[in-house]
């Protein structure tokens, strides 16, 4: 009865006008937020002269496309095509995007469904336990199992290793636990199997919290630029992050920064574009995951 009460007591804040006093304040933190993308985005069109100022300009002056052009012809020069490159990485995050949501999402529907289940807390426990490592505390062992499976400098090693995460699974069970019992139990009564409430029932209304997490999970792969460095040996197996990497590197790193630059702004807009469009879900699974019916 209290959490319903809590549950409604939020919903009447979300709903509440925002005094404009409060609208400049939001208005502040979002502008002040987005000054490293605006800074980024100014920053590759920045001539080369403008890069190396003192003290340094924040928006450009001259703008120019010459970086662009710096970065395609860094891209022609590699020895494998540059669609390779991206092939890989669109490849890795959306198989690691898919499964990720689908493991963590069967995972998280006993658990959150199911609490008197055997082991159900013991299992839940453990995985969150593992929110507290950090990821270069799990690298090396991580690194062994990978290897003496053979899987090094394969697709595979780019995307098993990446569905063990127990942030996915957190955050659905949260979302799922809001479910009525009810729901399902009638479901049941009317001869659904577990499997059809699971895909008919359950995972259209956790439609907001699969959402956020293909955002999360996105934006973490795309830009992950230290396990292809770990687990990849051939040029033909490494991700766009990485190759983008090389680019500053070696002779004449000076004269390619403003590649660099370019090539900071390419990586980084198709993660900005999916979280401006799917915004909205990621909203709702923070106001509601915490919340229990």
């Amino acid at each position: 009865m209290a959490n319903r009460k809590q549950k409604a007591q939020f919903t009447r804040l979300l709903k509440r006008e925002a005094s404009p006093g409060e609208y400049v304040m939001m208005t502040a933190l979002a502008v002040f937020t987005m000054l490293p993308i605006v800074y980024m985005i100014s920053t590759s069109f920045k001539p080369l002269e403008e890069m190396f100022l003192y003290p340094p300009r924040f928006l450009v002056r001259h703008p120019t496309m010459r970086n662009f052009v710096e970065l395609l012809l860094a891209m022609d020069a590699m020895t494998v095509p540059f669609a390779r490159y991206l092939f890989n990485s669109l490849f890795v995050a959306a198989a690691t995007v898919s499964a990720g949501v689908v493991l963590s999402s069967l995972a998280a529907y006993p658990l959150a469904k199911y609490p008197r289940m055997p082991g159900a807390k013991l299992f839940f426990t453990i995985i969150i336990s593992a929110l507290m490592f950090a990821p270069e505390v799990t690298q090396i062992p991580r690194y062994l199992i990978v290897d003496r499976l053979g899987l090094i400098d394969t697709y595979w090693a780019l995307i098993v290793p990446a569905l063990a995460g127990s942030y996915g699974l957190f955050l659905m069970k949260q979302f799922m636990e809001q479910l009525p019992t009810e729901l399902i139990e009638a479901a049941k009564v009317d001869g659904a199997s577990e499997w059809r409430i699971f895909w008919q029932i359950v995972m259209p209304l956790v439609r907001p919290a699969w959402i956020t997490l293909i955002i999360f999970s996105f934006i973490s792969t795309w830009n992950d630029f230290f396990t292809p460095l770990i687990f990849t040996r051939s040029e033909q197996m490494k991700t766009l992050p990485l190759i983008m990497s090389s680019i500053g590197g070696g002779p004449g790193v000076v004269a390619r920064w403003g590649a660099v630059a370019a090539a900071s702004m390419v990586i980084t807009l198709p993660t900005l574009i999916l979280f401006v469009v799917l915004q909205r879900f990621v909203m709702q699974t923070m106001a509601y995951s915490g919340i229990k019916s």
